[in-house]
């Protein structure tokens, strides 16, 4: 498939600063605030391209945009027109952005069509109606496993057949920048003692993303595997605060409830699947085979580096992870497919986190209970304190790009602080 908007010759009469995320081939799509009114916008280097003004003075007639489009709270209307129409907006966004094109740069100094990112607040991109989250890395499973039951049964029997999924709560998803509070519940430190109420202990991040759905299906029917990524517009960071203590209480027998409701937070630029294409690989050997409806052809697996850092109160961060997208054993095409097959309708906004992702190696580990290995293993942090798990006063931030034919295509970054419990 070729974009025109991925020519990695393209260049832009926006100057873009070194190793930024967000180059004239990149161009995502979020919700800025200036002076408490809500616009859509597009990311390039380290401006903000107001698409309302670009609507409103006539730079996307050709495109048959509905008016005010580009001027609501959310992008889920946008999104609704589909990718097709997401194609040819980000595409002539491109045209006006490329060296020798005056249509839009002869309009520069009015100001209100180009914004400098620092002096806007951004929020929340798609209003989400629903949110799944999967648990589709082979070595996140596998290390959890290998914690709470033992190597030779660290899978458990379904999960090389199904992507094993739950659903969770979508009004308590924030965008970055957007502090948490420690959240409380019933914990069981003691086997032979009764639980106990109070302050998560265990508190921890889950390195993860998520894709955004546009375009629905009826109740009663199913999305193939070779739809699926029709109705997946883009993709976002995701970090799925878990609460370790209350979860390992409350799962048994329906799953995550307090421990995983209380908060989880995304990046707020939705990066297109358009723009990920030159980045797609191979996925590993799914053995053993995968039912017809789960069967898939040509590479639905991307390559995307992944890290995740901590910075205590006033002090210097540590990067304390590395993965990468691609060791997902599930992708986001057989998730999608799963999540319909039995004819569950979805929505335009849904969101579907993709489970935490760990690579092979400990550095690669998506989780403090991997990384500290349950606490054994303490991290060290350049303040002379150690980590098992984050603590009051800690930021999480969360960074994410593809790079590829000296194209890097970025995400920005997911940063969350943790507040003491309310």
């Amino acid at each position: 498939m070729e974009i025109a908007a991925n020519n990695p010759s393209l260049k832009s009469w926006v100057e873009i600063p070194e190793n930024s995320d967000f180059p004239i081939q990149n161009l995502p799509f979020g919700i800025f605030k200036t002076e408490g009114r809500k616009r859509a916008g597009v990311a390039i280097g380290d401006k903000v391209v107001n698409l309302a003004a670009l609507h409103e003075h006539g730079l996307l007639s050709d495109l048959s945009l509905p008016d005010g489009i580009f001027e609501q709270e959310y992008l889920n209307n946008f999104l609704n027109l589909g990718k097709p129409t997401g194609r040819l907006v980000r595409n002539r966004i491109s045209e006006l952005l490329q060296v020798g094109n005056e249509e839009l740069k002869s309009h520069y100094a009015l100001g209100s069509f180009m914004l400098d990112m620092e002096k806007v607040t951004m929020c929340l991109p798609v209003q989400i109606g629903d949110y799944t989250d999967f648990y589709s890395s082979e070595q996140h499973a596998y290390n959890v496993g290998c914690m709470f039951r033992d190597p030779e049964n660290a899978l458990m029997p379904n999960w090389k057949h199904i992507p094993v999924g739950y659903h969770g709560r979508s009004s308590s998803i924030i965008e970055s920048g957007v502090p948490i509070h420690r959240p409380k519940g019933q914990q069981k430190p003691n086997d032979d003692e009764p639980p106990v109420f109070g302050p998560c202990k265990l508190l921890d991040f889950e390195l993860e993303m998520a894709f955004i759905t546009c375009g629905s299906n009826e109740l009663g029917e199913s999305i193939s595997i070779e739809e699926a990524e029709d109705h997946i517009f883009g993709m976002v960071l995701f970090n799925d605060w878990s609460a370790r203590d209350i979860q390992k209480w409350e799962y048994v027998p329906l799953g995550p409830f307090l421990a995983k409701n209380f908060a989880s937070s995304i990046s707020p630029w939705i990066v297109t699947l358009d723009a990920l294409e030159p980045f797609r690989i191979a996925g590993p050997k799914q053995e053993p085979e995968v039912l017809p409806y789960l069967q898939y052809k040509g590479n639905k697996h991307f390559d995307i580096d992944l890290e995740v850092a901590i910075q205590p109160d006033g002090g210097e961060e540590k990067v304390v992870g590395n993965s990468n997208f691609k060791y997902m054993y599930w992708n986001m095409a057989q998730q999608l497919a799963h999540q319909t097959v039995n004819g569950c309708n979805i929505k335009t906004g849904d969101m579907y986190g993709s489970g935490t992702i760990s690579g092979p190696e400990p550095h690669q580990f998506g989780s403090m209970l991997e990384i500290s290995w349950k606490g054994t293993k303490p991290v060290s942090m350049p303040d002379g304190s150690e980590r098992k798990f984050i603590q009051n006063g800690d930021t999480v931030i969360m960074r994410g790009h593809a790079e590829h034919n000296g194209v890097r295509i970025g995400f920005g970054e997911v940063a969350t602080k943790v507040l003491p419990s309310k």
